[in-house]
């Protein structure tokens, strides 16, 4: 993802809270008002392609769970199975398992987001009669964040011979500018978990999981919490989100700097991405993806860049430059090759963490940007067509073919 300030039009923006037990001592209290990002749960958008696509009840089937609990210990494991659920759900319905619910493409990842909005609203303003702490309510938020975004369901099975594939997913985002929007990322995420490529060397297993756009998420750790246990066991592993108007790019370097571009809850923050041990925090990460392989192979319809530009205040300057070969010594980052928002945060977070982990010469892995997703010419007003959906279904395959050619070049 570019400079944030870039109209959509002309590039996409690219692209969460610790498991933890109640740690407060703060008294039970009325509960707390719905998010930004739950209050536009209620535009007619949101509400129509719940409808369509059948995920309208996971919301009021939550909150009829959660009534019947008579305590705190009932409630958080209300929430963890339907949280699991839900995502369980969604994956079945892009994979072509089970009924699609409506008329709305099964390789839709809108359905997710706004179902597990309204689930997260439900435990937000639920207030049980044997009441619940800050800490409490915290903890059973973030039982259901990592239930539905499929962070605690990664799993690859046991033996040899087959590779592991490790991916993950955005929520749509720039919601404000259209209501309608979905991140082909987040859809990519949903049809290839679970799945098992073919490559000249075996097959390969990809597992998924979906992040939220939102600054606070990232600060509390859930990057590191979420690909922590599993990139010592990877043979490789891709970020991707949405990245620039009709071109997928492969970012050469990611910068440890925020730009402040709002996020899901029209949150800002510009600062430099804060990491634990920051003093040896580096300015810049690099990709150990094959990239030139990756470039040169058909994998579709799209073109596949190498990205190779930054922007960073030089050593001992003041003002940040654009550099189109990456960064100088000794520089100071301000935008990664994609960008200064959240994608540029979790390919930096995540090829950070492999480099602690001591990975960097045997793990290839880094951050894929796909086209935006562009609704068909002419449509302002309606959820879906054919183009929108056409040009999603394209950029999935394409992901898939990019992995392929990874795993194969790796």
């Amino acid at each position: 993802m570019n400079r944030i300030r870039v109209r959509l039009g002309v590039l996409g923006l690219a692209l969460l809270t610790g498991l933890t037990t109640p740690t407060t001592a703060s008294a039970s209290r009325a509960a707390p008002a719905p998010t930004v990002e739950e209050q536009r749960l209620d535009r007619a958008a949101p509400q129509e392609i719940l409808r369509r696509s059948g995920f309208d009840t996971a919301a009021p089937r939550l909150a009829r769970a959660l009534d019947s609990a008579r305590s705190y210990r009932e409630a958080r494991r209300v929430v963890a199975r339907e949280g699991s659920s839900l995502w369980r759900h969604a994956v079945d319905r892009a994979q072509g398992r089970g009924p699609s619910g409506g008329d709305l493409g099964r390789d839709d990842d809108r359905p997710l987001y706004w179902a597990r909005l309204g689930m997260t609203r439900e435990v937000r303003t639920w207030e049980p009669a044997f009441g619940l702490t800050d800490g409490q309510r915290a903890g059973l938020l973030d039982a259901l964040e990592r239930g539905s975004r499929g962070q605690d369901a990664i799993r690859y099975p046991h033996g040899k011979g087959l590779k592991r594939i490790l991916l993950t997913g955005f929520d749509p985002f720039t919601l404000d500018r259209d209501i309608r929007i979905s991140n082909p990322s987040g859809a990519t995420a949903l049809a290839l978990d679970g799945t098992v490529i073919e490559t000249a060397d075996g097959p390969a297993r990809i597992e998924t999981a979906v992040f939220p756009v939102r600054w606070r998420d990232f600060t509390d750790g859930t990057v590191e919490r979420t690909l922590r246990p599993h990139l010592p066991k990877a043979d490789l592993f891709t970020t991707v989100s949405q990245g620039r108007v009709g071109r997928f790019d492969i970012e050469r370097t990611n910068g440890a700097w925020r730009g402040g571009f709002g996020d899901n809850e029209n949150v800002g923050r510009t600062e430099t991405v804060p990491v634990s041990d920051p003093a040896s925090q580096p300015q810049w990460t690099a990709t150990t993806l094959p990239y030139a392989a990756i470039t040169a192979a058909p994998t579709g319809r799209f073109p596949v860049y190498d990205n190779t530009g930054v922007t960073e205040i030089p050593a001992g300057g003041t003002e940040p430059v654009v550099r189109p070969d990456g960064p100088t010594p000794g520089s100071t980052a301000r935008a990664g090759g994609g960008g200064d928002y959240l994608s540029n945060e979790i390919a930096y977070r995540a090829t950070l963490l492999r480099d602690r982990l001591g990975l960097h010469g045997t793990l290839p892995g880094g951050h894929v940007h796909t086209p935006v997703l562009q609704f068909g010419a002419g449509n302002t007003t309606e959820v879906t067509d054919p183009e929108f959906v056409r040009n999603r279904l394209d950029i999935i395959a394409q992901v898939r073919a990019i992995l392929r050619v990874a795993a194969e070049a790796s």
